[in-house]
């Protein structure tokens, strides 16, 4: 086999008894597996961080199901592309030479938009076609709803420490380029860091030290070897884009962190790699609401305008309106109550499950729920003074529970003070 081919992509399995990781789906009592051996597959989307085996999982399943399988990648096929693919799965699924149904494998899933994905709804839910996505996104923001409820999510996990040892001896002694070198492992306390749970990313910077190493000299894995390389050329074992995950973390943090010097360096190094800019104007609206919040509500605005003038300026031209975007939010004052109140909310909902809505709230549009005494009782608020009347809102279980705590800026402590002073207005 060619040493030109990424030693990732010679090490790919392609059986379950070669993957590494993920035994919560494919060890012995895994579902994954437990699919595959009965050859049944339901639709469903992998969920998890890159370099964990989202498509090795599909490839697996093409390799093992007798069934037709087609691939679509969400960064290269439009809605033209997805329907002609569900044209030849329904052709497939009548066809007296198919067996089973086929099976269609969407790798980053995140990036179709709502029309493209509802392009899918009908096919999955007549049973013409078995979906499987691959995300490295959280679906319950990225995929829409009616799609979530066809398909399971699976969650896969960062590899562990013992997963990428297994996977580092076993590229040194069975890959057909490795096997003929000698490597002296001193430490991989560096290599395992740098990796970061991702196989991926560990096969690449093997594969770089390898080849950055003479033919008449050991390989040699220690701390400041891995160090230094990844140093020299820190792009070199990013072929497949993994980095632009810890790029955007240290752009999402710097502006966490009101350093609109950083944030603008880690913008460039994205626009200067080829991101996506839609990705970063994702992550732009998402920070603006959960890391400066209520403390500056404009930020909200300025982020959501920022994703709507990318689509309509493109690129070049939109790395200034990013720009303007980042330095604004990392100048902004930080809150993150809202993020923390919703969380919370949700916790008690997890607890205390589905409490009843006190009757004064509940809409009454039928005479058997008036007589009932739905809506019994309540207050509108506009009728009073303020436009505000004291009453209960939360169920009657919670009804001294609080979920959000104001932050310590100028804008919250406004609204707290108007909090405090509706509620010690009395109402005639």
């Amino acid at each position: 086999m060619s040493n030109n081919i990424p030693l990732a992509e010679r090490m790919r399995p392609t059986s379950l008894d070669d993957y590494i990781g993920q035994t919560h789906l494919v060890g012995p009592d895994g579902i994954i597996r437990k699919m595959i051996e009965t050859g049944r597959i339901n639709s469903f989307i992998l969920w998890g961080p890159p370099g964990v085996g989202k498509t090795t999982l599909a490839k697996i399943i093409a390799n093992q199901i007798e069934v037709p399988f087609y691939t679509l990648s969400a960064v290269t096929s439009g809605v033209k592309e997805v329907r002609e693919v569900l044209q030849r799965c329904e052709a497939d699924s009548k066809s007296m030479f198919v067996k089973g149904r086929p099976i269609l494998f969407i790798d980053e899933i995140h990036r179709f938009n709502k029309s493209q994905q509802d392009s899918l709804l009908g096919a999955v839910e007549k049973g013409t076609v078995t979906l499987i996505g691959a995300t490295t996104e959280n679906p319950s923001f990225e995929v829409i709803r009616p799609l979530l409820s066809r398909a399971q999510v699976y969650t896969l996990k960062s590899l562990e420490k013992e997963d990428l040892e297994e996977l580092l001896h076993r590229a040194i002694e069975k890959d057909e380029v490795l096997k003929n070198r000698t490597f002296d492992i001193k430490s991989t306390k560096a290599l395992f860091r740098h990796a970061g749970g991702d196989a991926r990313k560990l096969l690449n910077i093997i594969d770089l030290i390898e080849q950055s190493t003479s033919e008449e000299s050991h390989v040699l894995i220690d701390d400041e070897i891995v160090t230094q390389r990844l140093q020299e050329n820190p792009a070199a074992y990013d072929r497949n884009g993994e980095m632009h995950y810890d790029i955007i973390s240290a752009f999402i943090k710097s502006i966490r962190g009101s350093d609109p010097h950083a944030a603008v360096y880690w913008l460039a190094r994205m626009v200067a790699g080829g991101e996506d800019p839609a990705f970063i104007a994702r992550r732009l609206v998402i920070l603006a609401a959960e890391d400066i919040g209520l403390a500056n509500p404009n930020a909200l605005l300025l982020a959501n305008a920022t994703f709507d003038a990318l689509n309509k300026i493109g690129w070049p031209e939109g790395r200034i309106i990013l720009s303007e975007c980042a330095i604004y939010l990392a100048n902004s004052p930080k809150s993150n109550t809202a993020y923390e109140a919703i969380g919370a909310a949700l916790s008690e909902v997890k607890q205390s499950g589905d409490l009843p809505v006190p009757l004064h709230l509940r809409n009454a549009p039928t005479k058997l729920m008036k007589d009932l005494g739905y809506h019994d009782g309540y207050k509108y608020a506009h009728d009073y003074a303020g436009n505000y009347v004291e009453q209960l809102y939360l169920p009657e279980e919670l009804k001294d529970r609080k979920f959000w705590h104001p932050g310590n800026n100028p804008s919250e402590a406004k609204m707290q003070q108007r909090l405090d002073s509706l509620k010690g207005q009395k109402n005639l």
